[in-house]
């Protein structure tokens, strides 16, 4: 046998000629031929699939916030208690007890008198009744103590038409005499 080139002899091709039972072409494929396909598909796949999923719209959301709003459904709780998920503030199991927070109750001047109170900001109070009201403390804020208002019922004068709305600044004070 004469050889007139030795790239014949190490240009060795591999190439498949069946899979299991099955038979493939007469002369295979070659094997570089697959490895080619799998690199070109492992690049276009990610690129496709980022291309189709930047066009999807569900219920008219872009694909990852119907994703993450589907997650967070699939996640969620499957039962309510006072039509809010079960959680820490509701009740823990069907059957169980549940205790409200506690409660601020501020009389609503309908008794034709004020009641003393002493209420720490922030908030907003309505006054319905006829009052005199003083700033104690505003100069004094700035050496650390909190302002005050102090309001007083004027006994024998006609109520306001509206009642007044007062706004208390975070640490500030209303008492009531």
């Amino acid at each position: 046998m004469e050889v007139r080139s030795y790239r014949r002899v190490f240009d060795l091709e591999r190439r498949i000629y069946r899979v299991d039972r099955l038979r493939l072409n007469p002369a295979g494929i070659p094997v570089r031929g697959i490895v080619y396909f799998l690199v070109i598909l492992g690049l276009a796949l990610p690129a496709g699939c980022a291309a189709l999923l930047t066009v999807i719209r569900i219920e008219g959301r872009p694909f990852h916030l119907a994703a993450q709003a589907l997650f967070r459904h699939r996640a969620g709780s499957r039962r309510l208690s006072g039509l809010r998920p079960r959680g820490p503030s509701s009740c823990a199991f069907p059957g169980a007890r549940w205790l409200p927070e506690q409660i601020v109750m501020l009389p609503d001047g309908s008794e034709g008198r004020m009641r003393r109170l002493r209420y720490t900001g922030p908030g907003a109070v309505l006054v319905a009744v006829a009052h005199h009201r003083q700033l104690r403390g505003g100069a004094l804020e700035l050496f650390g103590r909190r302002p005050c208002v102090v309001l007083r019922q004027r006994l024998g004068a006609r109520p306001p038409c509206r009642g007044q709305v007062i706004v208390l600044e975070r640490a500030a004070q209303l008492r009531v005499r």
